[in-house]
């Protein structure tokens, strides 16, 4: 509990305060109601402040790195900030995959860390490190406080920071003695980060309103950038008014509905075919709030060669980064949009729009009826939660067929490391966005291989009882490093070969959690339905075959348009 001292000064009332107690207010000051954390020595003094503030609840993971991920899904899913604590050394070292996560997929996290005191910085002291130093390229800003009296304002910052702009994480680190020690603290109500619109400029708009009218065959491309802003009303409006077909990337899902009729799915290397042909027939691609990945583009030399394109983005440093755009617009997407939809007549673009549907029926997606499948069971997931759920992933065929078979019509419903591809990433995320949306089913679709990486954090679900299903699509394989190493390294399986003696369900009895396993087609439904009924977690061991695998695809480095699939390979 904060041990307050009140002096008068000025006739200010203020309050002297430990550091570890100004960390505590600060959070407070911020609305935190959540850190996901993991204690040590160095931090012991922040972790006595917390004691007894009930009104943050702290969760403690298995994993350091299950509290960073954690704290990611958490914003992931509310668009606040996530939180996560983690000590000196080797606890602070485990974050920097979830901080790297955060940052590749521009999700706003601040770590808080602690080091030894200040006089041992730089002695190569018990439990130290150069936290600042080793996460500075994968953290909006990294502070290292070494004064109590720049406490505060550096939290304060952190906060500021992770939120502004193009979100992403940022840490804050703590020698120990800055936690002991005290000063004069007065509390301060958070200024409402508002986006920058000074960038968005007259003749910008008009050029892309011209562009628009100009098209007769335009397509609209969707990235993170729309989530992040907020912005899934005034696209739905802009779509509408333009009147053209949509796709979107990994990190772009439910950004705009995938129930929607313009809806032509996700662009890239394991895009439907009739986004990526789409992509390459257009004469105008307007891309809203996507940066561009290689994933996307494949050759970037012939990416959408027969159209402009028209980029929006909130950071000027995405513009001509990856692939060169005729014209764009930089600010916030939801400001952007807010602004061009009233300029836009209502068009017309009928017969491109059938184009792209006929593109639907002839390349629609499809998987073997026969046997218990990754996309049978996403669209059983599907159809069991109507849609209303929020889904998260590992990396690898699961997260593909996750992205391919659900249809995602809200944002913040779908959670997946798209930029870092981080294996492990998924069970952490979950459990931050079902303790910050209890009222919402949560979903983790895992592969084996993932699963193998994160299962501690099954003990953290049971421990407070938060109710995730874990799925994992276990066929004994890696199964998308499996996939290339069959269509381009002559069957050469070195090392992505699972067949062990690990029982999964085993494991997950063990760590107080229920589970069920499945290996036929008819047992999914039921297994779901008696794990949605469950008021604890839950794990569905699914048996896939190991040589089901994710199409179309997208030879790395091809242009995108050269999108094969199971049909292709057999002719």
């Amino acid at each position: 509990m904060i041990q307050e001292e009140q002096i008068s000064t000025r006739g200010e009332n203020k309050m002297v305060l430990s550091g570890a107690e100004i960390v505590i207010a600060c959070l407070k000051e911020q609305g935190v109601d959540t850190v996901f954390g993991y204690p040590g020595g160095a931090i012991l003094n922040i972790y006595d402040a917390l004691y007894g503030h009930k009104e943050i609840r702290h969760i403690l993971t298995s994993h350091e790195q299950g509290a960073s991920h954690a704290a990611d899904g958490y914003a992931r899913a509310t668009g606040r900030t996530g939180v996560c604590f983690a000590t000196s050394g080797p606890g602070a070292t485990n974050l920097v995959t979830g901080i790297a996560t955060a940052y590749m997929d521009s999700i706003p996290v601040v770590a808080i860390t602690c080091n030894v005191g200040t006089p041992l910085l730089g002695k190569d002291s018990f439990q130290e490190i150069d936290i600042t130093g080793i996460t500075m390229p994968v953290t909006k800003y990294s502070f290292i406080v070494k004064d109590v009296k720049d406490l505060a304002g550096a939290i304060r910052r952190a906060f500021r920071i992770a939120k502004s702009g193009r979100p992403g994480p940022v840490l804050v680190d703590i020698t120990k003695d800055v936690t002991a020690n005290k000063t004069e603290y007065v509390e301060e109500v958070p200024e409402e980060v508002r986006p920058d619109n000074s960038t968005i400029l007259e003749a910008d708009l008009d050029c892309a309103v011209q562009m628009i009218l100009e098209a007769k065959k335009p397509m609209i491309f969707v990235g993170g950038g729309a989530i992040a802003s907020n912005a899934s009303e005034e696209l739905l409006e802009f779509v509408e008014k333009v009147d053209a077909p949509v796709c979107d990337t990994l990190m772009g899902k439910g950004a705009f509905s995938g129930e929607h009729k313009l809806y032509a799915g996700m662009l890239g290397m394991h895009g439907t075919k009739y986004a990526n042909f789409g992509v390459a027939k257009c004469d105008l691609l307007i891309t809203v709030g996507s940066r561009f990945s290689d994933r996307v583009f494949g050759d970037a030399s012939r990416f959408a060669s027969n159209a402009k394109i028209l980029q929006i983005d909130v950071d000027p440093a995405e513009i001509n980064k990856n692939i060169i755009a005729n014209a764009s617009v930089i600010g916030d997407i939801k400001e952007v949009l807010k602004r061009l939809n009233p300029r836009l007549e209502q068009q017309d673009h009928g017969d491109w729009i059938a184009y792209i549907d006929g593109l639907k029926e002839r390349f629609p997606l499809k998987y073997a009826e026969e046997g218990l499948t990754g996309p049978f069971m996403m669209e059983e997931i599907y159809k069991a939660t109507k849609g209303d759920a929020i889904i998260c992933t590992e990396v690898g065929q699961h997260q593909m067929w996750a992205a391919q078979y659900y249809k995602y019509r809200n944002p913040r419903t779908f959670l997946s490391s798209g930029g870092l591809g981080t294996m492990g990433y998924g069970l952490g995320a979950a459990l931050g966005a079902k303790v910050a949306m209890p009222e919402k089913r949560v979903i983790n679709i895992a592969g084996d291989g993932c699963f193998r990486m994160n299962m501690n954090e099954l003990a953290t679900a049971s421990r407070y009882q938060i109710p995730v299903v874990e799925i994992v699509f276990n066929n004994h394989v890696l199964g998308m490093v499996h996939q290339w190493q069959e269509l381009f390294y002559e069957r050469r399986y070195s090392a992505t070969i699972l067949n062990d003696q690990a029982d999964f369900v085993k494991v997950a009895e063990a760590l107080g959690c229920k589970g069920i396993r499945v290996t036929k087609k008819e047992e999914f439904l039921p297994a779901l339905e008696e794990a949605f009924a469950c008021e604890g977690p839950v794990l569905l061991d699914c048996q896939l075959d190991c040589d089901d695998k994710v199409f179309p695809m997208v030879p790395a480095g091809a242009p995108i348009e050269n999108a094969f699939d199971q049909d292709d390979l057999q002719a």
